[in-house]
């Protein structure tokens, strides 16, 4: 819930990288005009992944909701997968694992007709030497090991063994189901998720997070592709970056990230991930940013994203596997909009995203607002349970599609 080596450096690739945009996003506007398979689903983990599941799926299944996502922890937290060091991290089965959460999930999910798309993410502390979740492993074949386990767990044909069965939603024998969708990390533009953001290499400032991202990528798709079938999305940027090496709090804009993830060694992907999040309430989904925040990716300039993406990658499509508006009430900052224009927002945001045909993926955060109102409240009902008009809105669109 978001310079290259140095800055003279960073100028020249992007005059060159919104140049090629422009062109790329002409040739893609004279493409398809509809995204005919476009996946709609919620970003909900604290609804569907902690709590009631067999509530959360009903809720899921009321709303059309065709996709859910959830952070898969590697390490880092409470609900980690491997927060002990396996002795075989490329096995599923491996005792220090503990994958209960998500098996959990994975049998209600299916039960429900329900997606599933796993986002790897947060670094146990066996694998970088105590430095925090938020930093990249020593090694990166430890996250290419853990990818392969779980790739295979969640592969549709493999038995966990009795210790790590789960016997409440089917017999000990029964395969865990398939999950086929996956992202490599979340935001790693943003210090919240990847640090640090510029490193010092040889005196020259350069983006260390896409350095070490472009690997994390290379990883996870390495190990999730050791089975068939499945689709991995890099990127997952944060929509927004400071660009400024010296701050408190560095943060990298996605076209930039983009730039220098490639530069370093990002191979390839099955989609790229963008949250296009509005700054302020008051930006509608078509509102373009301009000036100092052009670079800021949005859903109205999501084209200059898609542009560079042609330019290193080729027409690899886009999942957007977040977006959404807070709501006045509750939250009273620039960030609330009415409940009214919420769901007025739903509906037009989707719509772009229907007519856009790179576009595969749209997932709504969240279900419900979140208790605190230094949290997000964006969901399509209170924590009270009041659907506000965004429920009905985004029902019909997931229904529709």
């Amino acid at each position: 819930m978001r310079k290259r080596y140095f800055r003279v450096a960073v100028a020249a690739l992007i005059i060159g990288g919104l140049a090629a945009a422009s062109a790329a996003a002409k040739t893609t506007r004279t493409t398809k005009s509809t995204s005919s398979n476009l996946l709609v689903g919620i970003n909900d983990e604290a609804f569907t992944l902690y709590g009631d599941p067999a509530s959360a799926f009903e809720t899921l299944q009321s709303l059309h909701a065709q996709v859910i996502r959830v952070n898969l922890y590697w390490g880092g937290n409470t609900w980690a997968v491997a927060n002990k060091k396996p002795a075989n991290a490329a096995n599923p089965g491996d005792p220090a694992y503990n994958w209960s959460l998500y098996d959990r999930l994975d049998r209600y999910a299916a039960n429900a007709g329900i997606k599933v798309l796993l986002s790897i993410v947060g670094t146990p502390s066996w694998a970088n030497g105590g430095a925090g979740r938020t930093h990249a492993p020593t090694s990166f074949a430890t996250l290419e090991a853990f990818a392969k386990a779980a790739a295979m767990r969640y592969s549709g044909t493999y038995v966990p063994p009795p210790a790590q069965a789960d016997t409440t939603l089917a017999p000990a024998t029964s395969p865990l189901p398939a999950i086929k969708l996956w992202t490599a990390w979340n935001e790693p533009n943003n210090p919240v998720f990847l640090l640090p953001q510029y490193k010092k290499v040889h005196g020259k400032n350069i983006v260390w997070s896409a350095y070490e991202y472009a690997r994390i990528c290379n990883a996870i798709y390495a190990g999730i592709h050791t089975q068939s079938g499945e689709k991995v999305a890099c990127g997952v940027t944060d929509p927004k970056g400071n660009d400024v090496a010296s701050s408190s709090r560095s943060s990298v804009d996605p076209l930039s990230f983009l730039i220098a993830a490639h530069e370093y060694g990002m191979k390839t992907f099955d989609a790229y991930a963008h949250n296009p999040y509005a700054s302020a309430g008051a930006e509608s989904p078509t509102f373009v940013p301009k000036g100092k925040d052009a670079r800021r990716t949005q859903l109205g300039n999501i084209s200059q994203l898609l542009a560079l993406i042609s330019k290193y990658y080729g027409p690899k499509h886009l999942w957007i596997t977040e977006y959404g508006y807070q709501t006045n009430p509750p939250d009273t900052t620039i960030m609330g909009v009415s409940w009214a224009k919420q769901a007025a927002y739903l509906k037009q945001a989707y719509a772009m995203a229907r007519k856009n045909p790179r576009i595969d993926m749209m997932l709504w955060f969240l279900v419900r607002d979140q208790p605190q109102i230094t949290g997000w409240q964006s969901g399509l009902e209170t924590v009270n349970d009041v659907h506000k008009p965004a429920w009905n809105a985004f029902a019909s669109i997931a229904a529709s599609t």
